[in-house]
């Protein structure tokens, strides 16, 4: 709306112009997403399903009970704020609609006293995934370009056909989806790191993809979208900020799948956005390391289960007079199983739940660490995608 107002507010005051600028969007909407989400959360999470908890999960028990869901709020503030600050692009408010309907499932599963098994969920994040990519290739070919390698086409990037970029953009936002999907249980931890990335992101959409003479001198393709998808992300990131301050340990509300699906899904789009499709893998290393590793340990036990390894995870052995024979066959239990099995089992997965149990960190530290190694890691793995080229 703003926007579309500036050129007939002008004419009553000057600086009015300043609703038509990219820079003044993004920061306007970022602050109203960030306030709406502060304000209003807390007098709408009693309306919002209870935790179950989850078993097998390290103090699962402190967040039952807790508000979950609460990414149909930062969700529903972000598209009030988009109405505003976003100009109209039938692209980006296209993928406006797939991140509701991604927030949507979600918040479902959130409500359902049963949580949905993996493969209802699979193919619901499967078809959400296919439209969203599918909004993004229009149809078209699109250029994408490629960390340390220049193509053909305009800003060193390749022209890849729409049979092509669907399906692999599909498989890309799957991931994400589920990625930060599994990364969601330390108090702050997947929002924390999601806001980092989406703050990077963000501004290299805005300074360096958007900017001509930028995308020029780095040799990367230049789009005049980069701005739209800008504002897009701020605002979601704003009101993300705004859930973080109750999301703080102890927490008093939690997002569910509601809101960490939703925030995967608007991961692989802005990489998708940027034309670099491995850039998701520069902003958020430590986010979809940490739960998608656990999505790759599942799938290979699962695929050496098929041929007839043995996958399971051998008891722990004690040696005492009373367990003899369960420690002896544990020994041969693990004997059957391949190097890799074994290995695979010695790491827990998400990565956070190794650090807490087998590292025995707290966690804060989990948190902290998390978000400083991305902070290190983001800033070196930028350069060498961009610059080295």
């Amino acid at each position: 709306m703003f926007p579309f107002l500036a050129p007939h507010l002008l004419k009553i005051w000057g600086p009015f112009r300043l609703l038509g600028s990219s820079l003044v969007l993004l920061s306007l909407g970022a602050c109203l997403g960030g306030l709406g989400t502060w304000l209003f959360l807390p007098r709408l999470w009693k309306w919002l399903p209870r935790d179950q908890g989850k078993p097998f999960v390290k103090d699962s028990e402190l967040a039952k009970g807790k508000p979950t869901g609460g990414g149909v709020i930062i969700c529903l503030i972000s598209i009030i704020v988009l109405f505003f600050v976003l100009p109209f692009d039938l692209r980006a408010w296209c993928i406006v609609g797939t991140l509701f309907l991604c927030m949507l499932t979600g918040f479902l599963d959130d409500c359902s006293e049963k949580p949905w098994g993996e493969l209802k969920k699979g193919i619901l994040d499967a078809g959400v995934a296919l439209i969203a990519a599918s909004c993004m290739s229009r149809f078209t070919d699109s250029i994408v370009w490629l960390p340390l390698i220049k193509g053909p086409a305009e800003g060193g990037g390749f022209v890849i056909p729409f049979w092509v970029y669907i399906p692999v953009g599909t498989i890309l936002l799957w991931f994400c989806i589920n990625a930060v999907n599994c990364s969601d249980g330390v108090d702050g931890l997947a929002g924390s790191l999601t806001l980092m990335a989406l703050f990077v992101v963000g501004f290299f959409l805005y300074a360096i993809i958007g900017h001509n003479a930028i995308a020029a001198y780095l040799l990367v393709p230049h789009y005049g979208s980069g701005a739209i998808w800008a504002i897009l992300l701020s605002v979601i990131g704003g009101a993300l900020a705004g859930y973080l301050w109750h999301n703080a340990k102890p927490s008093s509300v939690l997002m569910g799948d509601a809101g960490s699906r939703m925030l995967g899904l608007l991961l692989g789009i802005a990489s998708m956005a940027s034309g670099n499709p491995v850039l998701v893998l520069v902003v958020a290393p430590v986010l979809l390391f940490n739960g998608g590793a656990g999505l790759l340990k599942l799938v290979l036990l699962r695929f050496l289960g098929k041929l007839g390894f043995n996958v399971k995870q051998p008891a722990s052995a004690r040696v005492n007079a009373q367990n003899a024979v369960t420690s002896v066959a544990s020994d041969e239990e693990a004997a059957k199983q391949v190097l890799l099995v074994r290995l695979v089992h010695k790491v827990r997965f998400p990565l956070h739940d190794h650090c807490r149990k087998n590292l025995q960190w707290s966690d804060t530290q989990v948190l902290v660490r998390f978000m400083l190694i991305q902070a290190v890691a983001t800033p070196l793995l930028l350069v060498l995608i961009v610059k080295l080229r």
